[in-house]
């Protein structure tokens, strides 16, 4: 009897849920976090409806919640896709990096996602675009934004000058870019050589322009 009650607390003590481990997850990712996330720490389906509903958590969308404390993100939507595509094996790109970057007055009209073309599944979902790429995602061309991970602002341009963003908003986001010093005129330059005729033109176009 005694060895069953010690195994009974053993057991409840395992699957406590671990509110401080779930809110280290979440402030990587802006105070949100996944309703599988929240199960690995210990929350069951019940015990978030009960947060939910008293206030502790919110419910942003099926699936995805915030700590209360934390303040809404005005990237929610972009937040959202990337974390049910998979945060761990993507990236938010093109229009949509160049939105967060704050680069251009280009208003994306889906979430733009890049992920590796080896990766064979992912979720479809109405309004992400997701883009494969079998060029490297090199450390220099990730930064963190808000707690999403976003392409480098040269990648940004790069990305969106090759899928066919209007040439006067790349145009923009390369004086931007290179007024904040996100980028230097011509290590764009060499990137955007590797990216075939059209896109070397267009920068090399839009560079001779500002000189001018």
């Amino acid at each position: 009897m005694e060895d069953t009650t010690k195994t009974t607390r053993t057991q409840k003590t395992e699957h406590a849920p671990d509110r401080s481990r779930l809110f280290e997850i979440a402030s990587d990712q802006g105070g949100y976090f996944t309703a599988e996330q929240a199960n690995m720490c210990g929350y069951s389906r019940a015990l978030l409806s009960h947060h939910f509903k008293s206030g502790t958590f919110i419910r942003v969308r099926r699936g995805l919640y915030r700590f209360r404390e934390y303040p809404s993100s005005s990237h929610e939507d972009v937040l959202a896709a990337w974390m049910a595509v998979g945060k761990d094996n993507s990236m938010v790109s093109h229009e949509s990096a160049l939105d967060i970057h704050g680069l251009s007055n280009v208003i994306p009209d889906v979430v733009h996602l890049t992920v590796p073309r080896s990766r064979r599944k992912f979720p479809s979902l109405p309004g992400v675009k997701i883009h494969t790429t079998t060029r490297p995602l090199r450390k220099e061309d990730m930064v963190t934004r808000d707690g999403i991970i976003i392409t480098s602002a040269k990648r940004s341009i790069l990305d969106a000058a090759v899928a066919g963003t209007a040439p006067e908003q790349i145009e923009m986001s390369i004086i931007q870019a290179i007024d904040r010093g996100l980028v230097t005129p011509q290590s764009l330059q060499e990137e955007a050589d590797k990216r075939g005729h059209r896109v070397s033109k267009l920068i090399k176009d839009s560079l001779h322009r500002m000189k001018q």
